[in-house]
Parts: C-alpha cells; sequence; structure tokens
C-alpha cells in the first residue's frame, strides 16, 4: 500500500516535472506538439505522453499564456504553439523559483576558490596550507594564490 501511494506521488511529480519542461521547450521558441513530444524524448530520455502534452497546451490556451497559429507542414496542417508574453512572464518567474530551489540543494555542496572566488560544485582542488585544507577551482590558482601568499610575506 505504501509503494502505490508513493508510485503514484512519483507519477503526480513527474507529470508536473513533463509540463514544467515543456514550458521550457515553449520558451525556446514556437513549436507544435510533435515537435514538443520528440524534443522531450531526445533530452530527457523519457517519453512523454500526447494526452498530457496536448491538454496542457489547451490548458495554457484558455488561460492566454499560449497561443497559436495553423501552418502548413507538407500536406497537413500543424497548430504551432507560441508563449504569449504574460506566458513568457510566467516562464521566467518559474525559472526563478526553480533555480532557488536547486540553489538550496547545491549552496551546501559549493566551495569558493580560494584565489579567484569562483564557485565550485564538488571535485575542488585541495592544498594544505598553513595546516588548513583550502580549495582551489584548479592547480594554477592554488600556485597563483600561494605565490601571492610569499610576496606578501616578503614585502612585509
Amino acid at each position: 500500500m505504501v509503494t502505490e501511494i508513493k508510485d503514484e506521488n512519483m507519477d503526480y511529480l513527474i507529470s508536473d516535472f513533463s509540463r514544467f519542461y515543456i514550458l521550457t521547450i515553449l520558451y525556446e521558441g514556437p513549436a507544435h506538439g510533435y515537435s514538443i513530444i520528440s524534443r522531450f524524448k531526445k533530452r530527457v530520455q523519457k517519453t512523454v505522453s500526447p494526452s498530457l502534452v496536448y491538454p496542457f497546451l489547451q490548458q495554457l490556451e484558455k488561460k492566454g499564456l499560449v497561443k497559436h497559429t495553423k501552418k502548413p507542414v507538407g500536406e497537413k496542417e500543424r497548430k504551432v504553439f507560441e508563449l504569449t508574453q504574460e506566458g513568457r512572464k510566467l516562464c521566467l518567474g518559474l525559472f526563478k523559483r526553480f533555480s532557488d530551489l536547486v540553489s538550496i540543494v547545491i549552496e551546501p555542496s559549493l566551495y569558493v576558490c580560494a584565489h579567484c572566488d569562483c564557485k565550485i560544485y564538488d571535485g575542488a582542488y585541495r592544498e594544505l596550507i598553513d595546516g588548513k585544507e583550502t580549495a582551489f577551482c584548479c592547480m594554477h590558482c592554488a600556485r597563483s594564490y600561494k605565490e601571492t601568499r610569499e610576496l606578501a610575506k616578503k614585502a612585509t
């Protein structure tokens, strides 16, 4: 029973992620439904169901976040969906919120290079300097840091 609940929750979360990713595809530019499905599969390595994509596009259109135009593709005519100005604003807000959430998760794993102050995620180059382990982005920054410290000591 608990496994079923977890699976249902996971399916719900994945479908929300799918909707979020559909918005990112539309943010990149206009696309028809089949193109969204193809790009999704290529990038995420998962198949998204047309029964999720098309109703979601219709919901977005009803809310004024997406508009469509009909364009001929071969002998067929396809609806090409495009974010409206309001849709673009919504996406920017969602991207900001997502970025903030990712930062909360990643921030504890970030190191700052003692020499150039760039942020390093996992795999920092470390050296023991004055008995303290110091993180650097690369061995070149470590060398420059030590050279700068030596010059400062000589100057005083």
